[in-house]
């Protein structure tokens, strides 16, 4: 990360690279923009197709400051350290992406700071955002469990392998998981007139429908991220190819 910033009592890092138009890059819970957007080589993708790429650790999360108060992680409030970021580098108006918490992180984001917003871009969430995504209580039963060998759900074992894998501190994403998911209504949804793409894997069980969600926005349109799961759609060449498309086609 090449940068830090303060914001509601956290200290936020974050990474700038490129020219061009902003894109804005929100991770997924659990992860971090180095390996949500780095590793799986957006950045690059992006500043090599003509776009300034802006990815930030969320809190909670990499290298940004952490806290057990579960009010903090409320979507809006995780909304709010990415327009305050957007405001420390000076951009009025960019492109916004986050994958699964990201995705709706940027839900609320539109909501609450619609000038700043280009265009929207949802991956690895469809209609679970209005739905909901499950029962996510053993994932947090997962991270705190001091005997992992003995973690028995699939989804909860392998989120606590990838949170000791990426070196998280799991009590503060036991924490996130449990204000984080906190579900928007069609309403809302329909509300936000800013073109948007929404991307989903058709093996991806917890984000639900691409077109559901797109259906549900009054400016959306959908893409299927054929043959890929949760983990595995984020970084698909065709996933790119798409988003890559949809931004050219709405430039600032």
């Amino acid at each position: 990360m090449n940068g830090r910033f303060a914001h509601d009592g956290f200290d936020i890092a974050f990474s700038d690279e490129g020219a061009g138009e902003p894109v804005l890059l929100i991770h997924g819970f659990a992860s971090s923009a180095k390996v949500n957007w780095i590793s799986t080589g957006w950045t690059s993708f992006l500043e090599e197709s003509g776009f300034r790429a802006i990815a930030f650790d969320n809190r909670g999360h990499g290298q940004t400051s952490i806290s057990y108060r579960e009010e903090d992680y409320a979507p809006g409030m995780m909304a709010g350290d990415a327009a305050a970021l957007l405001h420390h580098l000076g951009i009025s108006r960019a492109h916004v992406m986050g994958y699964s918490m990201g995705a709706r992180v940027t839900a609320f984001f539109a909501m609450q700071s619609p000038q700043l917003v280009q265009t929207l871009i949802f991956g690895g969430l469809g209609d679970g955002m209005i739905n909901g995504v499950g029962d996510w209580d053993p994932i947090a039963a997962a991270l705190l469990s001091d005997a992992p060998e003995t973690i028995t759900d699939k989804r909860g074992a392998a989120f606590r392998a990838f949170a000791d894998r990426t070196g998280s501190d799991r009590r503060a994403l036991a924490v996130c998981i449990s204000r984080s998911r906190q579900l928007i209504t069609r309403e809302q949804l329909a509300s936000i007139r800013i073109p948007a793409l929404v991307a989903v894997g058709t093996l991806d069980d917890i984000g639900g429908s691409a077109q559901g969600l797109a259906n549900a926005m009054g400016n959306a349109q959908a893409f299927n991220i054929e043959g890929r799961d949760h983990m595995l759609a984020v970084g698909d060449r065709s996933f790119k190819k798409a988003a890559l498309d949809f931004l050219r086609r709405y430039p600032i």
